[in-house]
């Protein structure tokens, strides 16, 4: 078989396209490439639809956090610490057999049960509890200046926070909030490992690198293949993030608009 027809075969494998039947024997590098490849739709989704709802979410939520009202500050801070406080593989564990325990109470928690559901909900709390913190030391961070010359300018609510609240926290807290989410993306590796399970073999990237590495009993092809995707999904977030960041600083002179840098997360 050759490269093109493994692609045609394979390169859609993960969402339900293709060949429904994996390779048993004699394992090409075209085949671990293109599954591994086709897994990685499952991690782009997973990463990117958690980081759109969570984006917003966790604007609220750092709103909240810096709230003169108990009713809004109290439930903002216990989320953000139980979804910090807890690693995101127990996490996954218990939201899976919470959904479970629903399922077999009431139907419409079926979906729950699948990872393009239930995992997205899980993601979706944990960055938002992560980013909610960075932008809640972005919004405590900003100068008192900035919002003293927004109420000489008769600037008040939501004009305020949308003119200049907003946007300078948005400033402050980029580089730390594309750190956040490179993490969320190389985390999405954990959701087929954790406890949701894959329907018909259809999982993500580290799925299919975990099949060929104990099909083949080699890890040392699979995996870095494996990474090798990460480093270039990577770098497309570093690219697309330094373009709003620079877009979002472009008011500043050149030596005082912050620099993008990735900085390892030891404890996620």
């Amino acid at each position: 078989m050759s490269c093109i027809q493994t692609i045609q075969d394979y390169g859609l494998r993960a969402i339900g396209i293709g060949e429904r039947l994996l390779p048993r024997q004699d394992f090409t590098l075209c085949e671990q490439f293109t599954l591994i490849g086709s897994g990685m739709i499952w991690n782009v989704y997973f990463g990117l639809t958690a980081l759109i709802l969570g984006f917003f979410f966790a604007t609220a939520l750092a709103l909240g956090k810096a709230s003169p009202c108990a009713w809004l500050r109290r439930p903002s801070n216990w989320f953000v610490f139980i979804f910090r406080g807890s690693p995101l593989f127990i996490q996954f564990f218990f939201a899976y057999f919470l959904f479970l325990s629903l399922k077999s109470e009431y139907a419409m928690f079926d979906a729950f049960t699948s990872a393009w559901l239930g995992a997205v909900i899980v993601l979706f709390c944990n960055t938002s509890a992560y980013s909610a913190e960075i932008f809640y030391g972005a919004l405590q961070s900003i100068p008192k200046g900035d919002v003293e010359a927004a109420d000489a300018y008769g600037l008040s609510g939501w004009s305020r926070f949308r003119r200049v609240i907003w946007p300078t926290m948005m400033r402050l807290a980029w580089p730390a909030y594309t750190n956040e989410a490179i993490f969320l993306f190389h985390a999405t590796t954990l959701v087929y490992i954790s406890s949701f399970p894959a329907w018909q073999q259809r999982g993500d990237a580290l799925y299919y690198a975990s099949y060929f590495a104990d099909k083949t009993f080699n890890p040392f092809i699979p995996y870095p293949i494996l990474a090798g995707y990460f480093v270039l999904l990577t770098l497309v977030i570093i690219s697309i993030y330094g373009l709003i960041n620079r877009r979002l600083n472009r008011h500043l002179p050149a030596e005082r608009r912050q620099k993008i840098r990735l900085r390892p997360n030891l404890i996620r």
